[in-house]
């Protein structure tokens, strides 16, 4: 089965640009002159897409599509700091790759589909799972810092509690592609499959 690098596809969408490295706020003029470009590269992308057919336009499109939506989260990140938006860049990022690895899936077909599908997924819940702890832990250690000892210690608390919500959610898509590649058997095998399974992910 083709092997999709969610996490390289990730990269070269974060890679793609980099306004959100920038370390200050940019101006207004600036701020929509960025916006012109991402539309106009947008539009560009788009346009080399035509010359193509079938899935390989579908990939070309969702690409476009992906370079697009971070470009943009990564302006307003650049223009508007903070970590609401830090979030949505990671998050922009998560599902632009989700896009592009579920399209993609569209060259396979049967089971070999199903768990290509169910990877993409999985590794779409990771990232977004990633992004949220992420989230959570700076804003309750901001909170932290401008409280007292007793507000640290909530800070802590919520940052273990939200490890715990990611680690529970990776839990649960690496159950579903589990279960998914079991389809591949049938009577005591995908039994057998299921079980292994179940006793890994403690369902």
């Amino acid at each position: 089965m083709k092997n999709l690098n969610i996490t390289a596809i990730a990269l070269a969408l974060s890679l793609a640009f980099s306004t959100g490295a920038m370390a200050q706020a940019m101006s207004k003029t600036d701020y929509k002159a960025g916006k012109a470009k991402i539309a106009a590269t947008y539009k560009a992308d788009k346009a080399a897409c035509a010359s193509l057919s079938g899935n390989p336009k579908d990939i070309c499109v969702e690409e476009a599509k992906g370079r697009d939506k971070v470009a943009l989260a990564e302006l307003e990140a650049a223009y508007k700091p903070g970590l609401k938006n830090q979030y949505k860049v990671r998050v922009a990022k998560a599902e632009a790759a989700y896009a592009i690895a579920n399209e993609k899936c569209d060259d396979l077909a049967g089971n070999a589909k199903d768990v290509c599908v169910k990877e993409a997924k999985a590794a779409q819940t990771t990232a977004k799972a990633d992004a949220k702890t992420q989230l959570k832990t700076a804003e309750a250690n901001t909170t932290a810092k401008e409280k007292t000892a007793a507000a640290r210690n909530t800070a802590s608390e919520e940052s273990a509690e939200a490890r715990k919500d990611a680690a529970a959610d990776k839990t649960d898509a690496g159950y579903a592609v589990a279960k998914e590649k079991c389809d591949t058997y049938a009577g005591a095998a995908k039994d057998r499959c299921l079980n292994q399974a179940k006793v890994k992910f403690g369902k």
